[in-house]
């Protein structure tokens, strides 16, 4: 009697239950409209967005990125300019680019130029001249002059034309590198030449050695190999896109018959997807033990991860034991928390699957559901791409920056300059060995000043627009789901088009709501993204109290972006059923939930997780066949297997992609669940189960329901 007091007592702290009501049928189809001033907010900002990519459009310009920059701010390569025939960039004196300055501006502090090709021998201005005149022959000149400004030299002397920085002092065979000429340096045994020798002429009179080349190497492919990696990961997406679909289109096949298996053999379907799960993920332990257990003897296998660092080619990767003792240990613990997880629930499962059932039977007479993921996926898909053209766009919207580099000490070193004027300035004079070349791209313009907002705006307004097309799909799906519900009877209460319906009444009326919503969720997701980029800027500091903080931070950010994704998917329910604003809807779904809040944990969770087992099962089969097609290891594919520099690239991207098929065809069963869930603890309030207030859930899972509601 003490306890069954202390639960009312505790059920009227979160609000009244919901009272018998004869006129009741389901979805208020008499609504107005909710939270109008986040409507117009929303419309706004939006209005803004779409202002800030036609800025972006027309200031920026994408071949920053694809194409390199000369000294004068030009693209080589780039068609329509007076250097589309050359599209290399060749460094005069690439030894100057081991200077610190390079990795803080990403420029070399020498002439560059646009050339037609790299050049193919070793030699200097000097000899070039010595040929020309013994021979009478321009060609040796000639093809020197080449790697020259347009500036003509004839006539002039080789001092004359160096002081001037017309032509480099020395020419270094190359070969072309991400579309730069670097020097063709190559190993005969353990000595570092070019050609055969491990010296060259400077063409300034000195005889240098090879090894003098590999800093200024190293610093101008800093970034090249970054973009090298990104043209290879291109290419593998050039040879095996067609498989790639093909791998998706199997996971969506799969995703599909694996749904409508569930409609009419739920519990069959879910007790042979939790054994191919356990199955499947054995399989993976055992297989990363073979691997292991193979590399065992191996020369080079037992370097730690620690020592190997990063490495450009990631297959690297994979011939090393830590490696596979990694994947061995994760799917170790993955399945010892599956196994344990069924053990302590596995009187719950049955329950899940009565609720499961019961979402089959919704969706079999709501059958467009499944097919309103696409709509979702699609309009992701545009917010997607919105925002990484604005991205690109604002990133490459700055003005070329000239700056002042020079041999000796000079005042005016690293100051900005006007390469248009510079020969004749009073800089130059005082610095006469200096040069005006480019530096990056910047700018001082207030548009230049503020792109570090834009970009923050176009980043928040990506969370908000893709928070919105989710929170746009769960909505509907609950509008027509909970049309089934309260179907007196079904299926011949079920309004006609119920998925369409509810679609319109949820832009009509709560686009509002689901705006308010959307941003409350977007603001907690940047403040993470800020916490991370605190986290990166943090690493290298030493103060113990001010990282153990941001951790603490990100945790609880984490924790609370899951709670109101968990609050906002039960108050779009409540809009979708009542038709009230967000608050009011986020307030009673909250009180509903914590009036049953044993059923919450017992049913609604269990039923997540299942439904999560679906998910891995899926991507495990079309994961492991997308090992084995894209890796080589069965013969017979080998005549199909294309030929990629990374195997892993579509491997992983059928993985991702498979996970996200499964997800959408899976989160109209989860919003199903959670829907009828919400609609069976409101009939609980509502009826008693007498002829008079009957219960509208089916008598199997009520039976089962009552059965646990008893014991509680």
């Amino acid at each position: 009697m003490e306890m069954k007091v202390e639960t009312e007592e505790q059920d009227q702290n979160y609000g009244e239950p919901r009272k018998y009501d004869p006129d009741f049928k389901g979805p208020i189809q008499n609504r107005g409209c909710t939270d109008i001033v986040c409507c117009i907010l929303f419309i706004l900002a939006v209005l803004g967005y779409v202002a800030v990519g036609i800025v972006a459009w027309s200031q920026g310009d994408p071949r920053k990125v694809i194409y390199p920059t000369d000294s004068m701010g030009q693209f080589c390569g780039q068609a329509g300019t007076p250097v589309a025939n050359k599209p290399y960039l060749f460094y005069f004196n690439i030894m100057k680019c081991a200077s610190p300055m390079v990795l803080l501006e990403f420029q070399c502090p020498t002439t560059q130029l646009c050339v037609e090709s790299c050049p193919n021998i070793s030699t200097t201005l000097h000899d070039a001249k010595r040929k020309t005149d013994s021979t009478k022959d321009p060609k040796h000149i000639k093809y020197y002059q080449s790697f020259c400004k347009d500036t003509p030299i004839t006539g002039m002397s080789v001092p004359a034309i160096l002081a001037e920085g017309i032509c480099p002092a020395a020419l270094v065979a190359s070969k072309p590198f991400a579309r730069r000429c670097i020097p063709s340096l190559s190993m005969i045994g353990e000595k570092l030449v070019i050609g055969n020798s491990e010296r060259f002429d400077d063409g300034q009179g000195s005889i240098r050695n090879v090894k003098e080349l590999v800093p200024g190497i190293k610093n101008a492919t800093i970034v090249m190999e970054a973009r090298q990696v990104v043209m290879k990961i291109f290419e593998d997406f050039t040879r095996s896109w067609y498989w790639i679909l093909i791998c998706l289109a199997m996971a969506m096949v799969i995703s599909f018959i694996f749904i409508v298996l569930l409609r009419f053999l739920a519990k069959v379907m879910v007790w042979v997807m939790i054994i191919m799960v356990i199955l499947v993920i054995a399989y993976g332990i055992v297989h990363c033990s073979v691997e292991y257990v193979n590399l065992k003897n191996k020369p080079g296998s037992n370097v730690t991860l620690q020592e190997l660092g990063f490495q450009v080619d990631f297959s690297v990767y994979l011939h090393i034991q830590q490696t596979w003792l990694a994947f061995i240990i994760i799917l170790a613990i993955l399945e010892l928390i599956i196994i344990l997880l069924l053990i302590f629930l596995r009187k719950r499962i049955a329950i899940a699957i009565a609720l499961i059932e019961e979402a089959s039977r919704a969706i079999g007479h709501v059958m467009s559901s499944l097919f309103y993921p696409l709509l979702t996926f699609l309009l992701v898909g545009v917010v997607i791409a919105y925002w990484a053209t604005t991205a690109v766009f604002l990133s490459t919207s700055n003005q070329p920056v000239y700056k002042i580099f020079n041999d000796s000490a000079c005042e005016y070193s690293r100051n900005t300059c006007q390469p248009a004027n510079y020969s004749m300035s009073e800089m130059k004079k005082k610095c006469p060995d200096s040069e005006c070349l480019f530096a990056f791209y910047g700018g001082e313009t207030p548009y230049h000043k503020y792109l570090i907002f834009l970009q923050f705006y176009n980043v928040f307004l990506f969370f908000w627009c893709a928070n919105f097309v989710t929170a746009l799909g769960q909505m509907t799906l609950a509008g027509a789901f909970a049309s089934y519900y309260w179907a007196f009877r079904k299926p011949n209460d079920i309004p006609s088009c119920p998925l369409f319906a509810s679609l319109g009444r949820a832009l009509r009326y709560h686009t509002g709501s689901l705006a308010f919503g959307s941003l409350i969720l977007s603001i907690i997701q940047l403040i993470r993204v800020l916490l991370e980029y605190l986290d990166h800027k943090l690493k290298g500091a030493q103060n113990k109290f001010a990282k153990f903080l941001l951790c603490c931070l990100k945790c609880c950010f984490w924790c609370l972006e899951k709670f109101i994704k968990f609050l906002n998917r039960n108050a779009y329910i409540m809009v979708a059923i009542y038709g009230k604003n967000f608050c009011t809807s986020a307030r009673d779904a909250f009180f509903l939930l914590m009036r049953n809040v044993i059923r919450v944990a017992v049913l609604d969770k269990v039923t997540d997780f299942l439904l999560f087992l679906g998910k891995l099962l899926i991507v495990g089969l079309v994961g492991v066949f997308a090992f084995f097609f894209f890796s080589g290891r069965v013969e017979a594919f080998d005549p199909a297997t294309p030929h990629l520099n990374y195997y892993w690239v579509p491997i992983l991207t059928v993985i991702v992609g498979s996970y996200l098929i499964a997800h959408g065809f899976f989160s109209v069963y989860a919003m199903c669940v959670d829907t009828l869930f919400l609609c069976f603890l409101e009939d609980l309030e509502r009826n008693d189960g007498s002829a008079a207030k009957p219960y509208l859930m089916p008598d199997s899972l009520l039976k089962i329901l009552e059965k646990k509601s008893s014991r509680e």
